[in-house]
Formats: structure tokens, C-alpha cells, sequence
């Protein structure tokens, strides 16, 4: 069965999607399955696919309020190299519907686990927020990979993630694991984005991945033309430094290197 990953923050602004989008095109050049599971009712990570987020359909909407299946709503985009469960503003009225439902955390994952079998990778892209859909894609992953931007309060900000995480771990699932946190936008010429990363090196040891990605025009263009930033320049900075992610990442899954949100 696949590695099931929500790609979380609940802070805007920090590579979340941007992160999705490339990582899954990443892993997809390396032969892997990946499904991208849009759970932000923005539907950027769907626009970024090269999908028509007002056009498609059926989405995760449909799937998270059983009115449709995860198989049904999944489509394939020509360029990419993965597959994306889409999202559009729809999105918004399952967060009210949820609430009123039975076992509302586990909308997602009873969906997943039915085409989980078909995929190496399932990444989520959550919403920037702690609502019922980031609760959702935490409930049906196995690890939270976590985008930081090195600035000020960035670890102050990651705080009430970690209090969600291992709050998802004492109840809906156990098995919630961190799968990393990967710095993003980072240039090195800044004085504070180092020390930032020096204070996420001591925090989190070998949970912050080695990996880092860089502030780069191609990757802030790419998905204005629907495509990854592997397919848009696969030799520009950003392409090469989520490849090296995509490699750092399959590496840690086969050594069995991941840390238990408790421990952070």
C-alpha cells in the first residue's frame, strides 16, 4: 500500500503547494506512483497540475461528503507524470457538512484506502489552516511533511501544528508520524533565513530534512502554466533542489527513518 503524506502548515505563504505539486512530479520521475490529493478549497495544487479547477469534476468535495468515490474523482493531467484528486471551491460547503457527520475525521481515509494500493506516494495538500479538512488529510496520512519558511517566528508558528499533530496521534490515528520538515524560499545571502535554519537544525535534528529548497523565479512561474517546475525548466534550481527532496525522502521511507510527532 502507498506512503500516504499530508503536506501541512498552518501558516500561509510557505512553498505548502508549491512543495505538493513539485515533490509528487519529482517522485514521479523516479518511477513512483503518485496520486496529489487536493484538499485546499483554493485548488491551487489542482491549477498547478495543469487541471481547470472551475471544469472538473467530480472532486474532493464529492469524495469527502460520499457522493462520489476517490476512484471516480481522480484524473490524470498530460505533462505531470501523476495523478491529482482535485479541488475547487466547493470545497468549502464539506467543511459544514462535515461537521455534522458521523466519524467526520475519517471522511478521507476510508475514501483513500480504496485506491491506495494503486500508488507509492498519496500526498495531501492541506488547507493553510487547522480546520476539519487539515484534520482530515492528518487522519489519513502516515507522516506530516512540514514546509518552513526560515523567518521570524517560524518555529513560534510551528507550535500549535505539533500540538494538532500528536492530538491526532492520541485519537484518530496513532500511526501520524512526522515525516519532516523541509525548509522553503530559503536564501542563503540572508543572515535570518541561516539563522532560522540553524535553530530548526537544533530543534528537530534529523527530522529537518538536508534538502533544501531556494527561492526561484521558475518555480514562482510554473504553475501559471499548469505545470511543475520539472516540466516548466527541469534545469532551473528549484526543479533540481525538490529532486534532490524526492531522492532524500525515498531514502528515509527505505531506511524506515521516520520520527514519531511525540518526540519533537
Amino acid at each position: 500500500m502507498g506512503r500516504t503524506i499530508a503536506v501541512t502548515n498552518q501558516k500561509g505563504g510557505v512553498g505548502k503547494t508549491t512543495t505538493c505539486v513539485n515533490l509528487a512530479a519529482s517522485l514521479a520521475a523516479n518511477g513512483k506512483r503518485v496520486l496529489l490529493v487536493d484538499l485546499d478549497p483554493q485548488g491551487n495544487a489542482t491549477v498547478g497540475s495543469g487541471l481547470d479547477r472551475g471544469a472538473v469534476a467530480p472532486t474532493a468535495y464529492e469524495v469527502l461528503t460520499d457522493q462520489g468515490s476517490a476512484r471516480e474523482a481522480i484524473h490524470t493531467p498530460e505533462e505531470t507524470g501523476f495523478d491529482v484528486l482535485p479541488a475547487n471551491g466547493d470545497l468549502t460547503a464539506a467543511e459544514v457538512e462535515l461537521l455534522e457527520a458521523d466519524r467526520r475525521e475519517q471522511a478521507l481515509h476510508s475514501q483513500l484506502r480504496q485506491v491506495a494500493e494503486g500508488y507509492d506516494y498519496l500526498l495531501i495538500d492541506c488547507p493553510p489552516s487547522l480546520n476539519i479538512l487539515t484534520l482530515n488529510g492528518l487522519t489519513a496520512a502516515h507522516g506530516a511533511l512540514i514546509p518552513v519558511q526560515c523567518e521570524y517566528l517560524a518555529l513560534e508558528g510551528l507550535a500549535a501544528l505539533l500540538d494538532t499533530i500528536r492530538g491526532v496521534q492520541a485519537s484518530a490515528n496513532p500511526e501520524l508520524a512526522i515525516e519532516g520538515l523541509v525548509r522553503t524560499m530559503y536564501d542563503a545571502r540572508n543572515n535570518l533565513a541561516s539563522q532560522v535554519g540553524d535553530q530548526l537544525a537544533a530543534h528537530f535534528g534529523t527530522q529537518l530534512y538536508h534538502a533544501v529548497i531556494p527561492r526561484n523565479v521558475r518555480l514562482a512561474e510554473a504553475p501559471s502554466h499548469g505545470l511543475p517546475a520539472l516540466a516548466y525548466d527541469s534545469a532551473s534550481r528549484g526543479a533540481l533542489a525538490y529532486m534532490a527532496l524526492a531522492d532524500e525522502l525515498e531514502r528515509r521511507r527505505c531506511s524506515g527513518d521516520t520520527a514519531s510527532a511525540a518526540s519533537a
